[in-house]
């Protein structure tokens, strides 16, 4: 008999009540069947698995040359610049490990997936925001290593920062080709992942046999189908209707994404059922959300009155309350209540954002229009980055 560690539980309030009463009751008619949640257990021992390719990087060269260096180095290595011969040998390892360019690659479908994402503009910096990353603090387990890292004191606008970055680098059409700021974002944040799990297990008191591995595969699993699944259903909330070409793409898209982030390939995917039914088995053996993760929902709900702009507070004061609205909206009261997050009149405003969605998709089939709106989408989210690296770096 498997032995159980302590995150694993069989989830009584929060996820459960998703699958039961919230938006989990549409996504389940979409399976042929209720996965077991006795089946879960096949996936316990990937909370003790983790990238060892990334991790043997983080000790043979970050935490040698110290982390600004060594991602200067990366960088340089990545542009074909000549580094030190010792440190070439480390990343040649490390790139020999895994193929850039696998077969079942699918250039153009991927592209259809990044478009896909920028459509909506706005709307899936909000959904990324207000659904996924918000509704992700109803997990203690996953969220632990934000804690030991010391993500709490550098706050929520920093975090917003690096994955708007993120977000806006990977979904540029052609930006994850080797070389490209997108594929170098991937790379750094699979370093980032390294370096934190190597320093969270030598310096700190993690408990292994509570939480897993601090950034685990099973986790690492469950924050790809955030940005998968869990942002689809939050496109749909907002009004966006996808097509079926869009849902692969975004698939395929996130696919890759994830196996260069170290994610085992036979663990990924290809469509929604399968997305659905792994979403499952991960929620619904969480255990619920602590002290810290209350923190953390704290944080994000303050974030726009602690950002730089705009420079008005009484703005920055009516921007909380517009995502205060779009978390109701999206996670549900039950959700928000648990995670302390109080209801807003105000904020109701934001309303019009999906009144607008649903007006513009009525005419989406038009590919003229289509373009277009992908156009538009793109430099809403570019201008979303720039003001994050405008007003909020350092």
């Amino acid at each position: 008999m498997l032995q159980l560690p302590y995150r694993y539980k069989i989830n009584t309030s929060s996820f459960r009540h998703y699958w039961t009463k919230g938006i989990g009751v549409e996504l389940l008619h979409k399976l042929d069947i209720v996965p077991r949640i006795e089946d879960a257990e096949q996936f316990i021992p990937l909370l003790y698995q983790y990238d060892k390719a990334g991790d043997k990087v983080a000790v043979e060269l970050y935490l040698k040359q110290g982390f600004k260096a060594a991602n200067a180095y990366l960088l340089q290595y990545l542009d074909g610049i000549p580094i030190p011969s010792e440190l070439k040998e480390v990343l040649d390892a490390f790139f020999g490990c895994f193929n850039i360019e696998p077969d079942w690659l699918d250039w153009d479908l991927l592209e259809v997936g990044q478009r896909f994402c920028q459509r909506p503009g706005l709307s899936s910096l909000i959904v990324l925001r207000d659904y996924c990353l918000m509704g992700g603090y109803e997990s203690a387990a996953i969220n632990k290593p934000l804690v030991y890292t010391g993500a709490l004191k550098k706050g929520a606008v920093k975090r917003l920062t690096d994955t708007v970055e993120f977000w806006v680098q990977i979904t540029k059409p052609g930006n994850l080709r080797p070389t490209s700021m997108g594929f170098k974002q991937v790379m750094l944040t699979r370093m980032i992942h390294s370096f934190s799990r190597v320093q969270i297990l030598e310096k700190t008191d993690w408990e292994i046999e509570k939480w897993g591995i601090p950034i685990n595969t099973w986790d690492m699993l469950a924050t790809h189908l955030g940005f998968s699944e869990v942002f689809l259903v939050g496109l749909r909330r907002m009004g966006i209707k996808p097509g079926e070409e869009e849902i692969k793409g975004l698939f395929h898209f996130w696919k890759y994404i994830s196996y260069l982030l170290g994610i085992p390939v036979e663990l990924l995917p290809d469509h929604e059922p399968e997305a659905i039914k792994a979403l499952y088995y991960w929620t619904m053996t969480q255990r619920e959300g602590d002290v810290d993760t209350l923190q953390l929902a704290r944080a994000l709900q303050e974030e726009p009155v602690q950002a730089f702009y705009p420079k008005s507070l009484l703005m920055r004061k009516m921007m909380r309350e517009v995502h205060l609205f779009y978390n109701h909206y999206l996670l549900g009261d039950y959700s928000c209540q648990l995670l302390g997050l109080p209801k807003t009149r105000i904020g109701r405003l934001a309303l019009a954002k999906v009144w607008r969605n649903k007006q513009l998709e009525r005419n989406i089939e038009d590919d003229a229009f289509r373009e277009k709106c992908i156009r538009n989408g793109a430099e809403e989210q570019e201008n979303v980055r720039q003001i994050y690296e405008t007003y909020n770096k350092g």
